[in-house]
């Protein structure tokens, strides 16, 4: 993005939604292999991105499933968004995957668990903590990241919207990479709103500049 931040838009399911969403120049896009997730991708998209990053989201799943499945999709990352241990995230380096991994951000310890995967992954997702696995659409409070001190760039997530868009360009940070965009940006679960996100894009870009 010309903000200089990467810009990811996560939970995309059909392909005219995301012809659309690449079309405004977002640098990640998003897909969910999550079957308990209202953003679980039942079917390959009629479109896959050609100029954005394809991600593919995964929860505890064998090396063996996302291999199958990057086979139909080709990702240019996955990401973890389970418990998986440093040891799994060598082993899917070691099959040539790019990695981000995401945690749940609440308590100085859990800023102390991203220590064992640091230079392991491309980047880390730091996400609100709630019950169960996934995004929970709220923000959490950014400031315990001053206590992160790794070298791995993140993105932020959690509850960013048009409603804390000047929340969002305040919180500063030299690791911060980029926002991952979501479910305050939906007509309905994996259906993403390309007039809300093309606002939040202009707004990024016009503080930056």
């Amino acid at each position: 993005m010309q903000s200089g931040k990467i810009i990811k838009v996560c939970g995309m399911t059909k392909g005219e939604n995301i012809q659309e969403i690449e079309a405004l120049g977002v640098d990640f896009l998003g897909m969910i292999f999550y079957p308990k997730s209202p953003r679980f991708i039942t079917e390959k998209p009629s479109y896959l991105p050609s100029k954005a990053k394809k991600v593919g989201v995964f929860v505890n799943t064998s090396p063996e499933v996302i291999q199958i499945q990057d086979i139909r999709y080709r990702f240019d990352y996955i990401q973890l968004h389970g418990n998986e241990s440093p040891e799994q995230c060598k082993e899917l380096i070691g099959y040539g995957f790019k990695l981000s991994k995401a945690f749940s951000i609440e308590t100085p310890e859990d800023i102390e668990r991203t220590k064992d995967y640091d230079g392991l992954c491309e980047y880390f997702l730091f996400d609100t903590k709630c019950k169960g696995v996934g995004g929970s659409g709220k923000v959490f409070d950014w400031s315990i990241l001053d206590l992160y001190k790794g070298e791995t760039k993140f993105l932020l997530s959690g509850g960013l919207s048009l409603e804390n868009i000047d929340q969002i360009k305040a919180f500063k940070h030299d690791k911060l990479a980029g926002y991952d965009l979501n479910s305050r940006f939906e007509t309905e679960p994996g259906i993403k709103d390309t007039q809300r996100i093309k606002e939040f894009i202009q707004l990024l870009k016009y503080e930056q500049n």
